[in-house]
């Protein structure tokens, strides 16, 4: 008998292969990923991102105690100063990293520290999800695609090796489509090591502990406080005494989580970077001051992208207040721009 050929029409193939697929799924369970994208829990975020915080705050404190930093410099920052790396840095890391990558795997995450050592996923701890501040708040589902988390394991690394502890903090931020929307600033050495944490959700609510300052009415004679990073005291108050006036009081400190918490407690009107620094830093005192109705922006007046695309430097200057944000974004913006220059010339 002669061979036979068959010819399959291509139609037919696909209308084939569509039925077998659609049989397939009929006789077995589907999994959950090819029903929908993966979506998470804003409110089991937020408690992780909390617990964590925390986590990462045990271990800056033990190995501060211990006294067993091992501190080095990774390298220089634009003023000349060290940027300093500590053993704390690198466990509180791995606490928070690595507790983020068990309770939401494949969730996108940029740290300012880095490791290349496999992690045994087995021995890292469970994470709560579920804690009792934050269950009253109203939930909101999340596409996980759209999630970035920006973590500073420790901000305040040189005053952390100096024992200038009262400006540490480890932060975990969200950032939602690159808005920061959540974010979580712990100080792991106030209350003799237990620590303090203030967290705050855009549009859901803060911790108790936030104490939002009231606006004060401000008089021709009354100070403007402004606080800046200590690494360039000198630069900002010129800056600030020239455009705001001779009475302007001018506080040195470490630590943007610090810093942005000093505002919000009515402490400083304004925090004032006028070089450059790194989205981990700011990412979440963004977020909480964001969700009091206050503002962060660069210098420019704009706000700062946190995408997991973008660059992670922010080189356009920060602001941030609680109140009264155009009237010094006017003042400072035009002198900070001149420094910026100044410094490329």
């Amino acid at each position: 008998m002669a061979p036979v050929n068959v010819k399959i029409n291509r139609l037919g193939g696909v209308v084939c292969i569509a039925v077998g697929l659609c049989l397939f799924l009929y006789l077995f369970d589907v999994p959950e990923w090819f029903k929908e994208e993966q979506r998470i829990s804003m409110k089991e975020l937020l408690s992780v991102s909390i617990e964590l915080a925390k986590r990462g705050g045990d271990k800056v404190w033990e190995i501060r105690a211990e006294n067993t930093l091992a501190g080095k410099s990774k390298g220089k920052t634009k003023e000349g100063a060290d940027e300093m790396l500590t053993r704390g840095d690198l466990e509180s890391h791995k606490t928070i990293v690595h507790g983020l990558a068990k309770a939401f795997p494949g969730l996108k995450v940029i740290s300012e520290e880095h490791e290349s050592q496999p992690v045994d996923f087995k021995r890292v701890p469970e994470v709560n999800k579920k804690i009792p501040e934050v269950e009253p708040l109203s939930d909101q589902s999340i596409i996980a695609k759209d999630v970035t988390m920006w973590i500073d394991p420790l901000d305040a690394t040189q005053e952390y090796t100096d024992d200038l502890t009262q400006y540490v903090t480890t932060m975990v931020c969200v950032a939602v489509k690159g808005q920061p929307t959540i974010g979580v600033i712990h100080k792991p050495f106030l209350n003799s090591g237990k620590g303090e944490t203030y967290w705050g959700w855009v549009g859901h609510g803060q911790s108790s502990s936030l104490k939002k300052s009231e606006e004060s009415k401000r008089d021709e004679n009354s100070p403007h406080k402004i606080i800046v990073s200590r690494s360039h005291q000198g630069q900002v108050e010129k800056v600030s005494r020239e455009l705001l006036g001779e009475k302007a009081e001018i506080t040195a400190a470490g630590g943007a989580g610090y810093k942005t918490l000093e505002v919000i407690t009515g402490n400083s009107d304004a925090y004032v970077h006028i070089t450059l620094i790194k989205k981990w830093d700011i990412c979440a005192g963004n977020a909480i001051i964001s969700s009091l109705d206050g503002k962060m922006t660069t210098l420019k007046g704009e706000p700062i992208d946190y995408s997991f695309d973008s660059n992670p430097k922010n080189e356009d200057g920060l602001l941030t207040t609680l109140y009264n944000h155009d009237f010094y974004l006017k003042r400072l913006a035009p002198a900070a721009h001149e420094h910026k220059k100044s410094s490329y010339d």
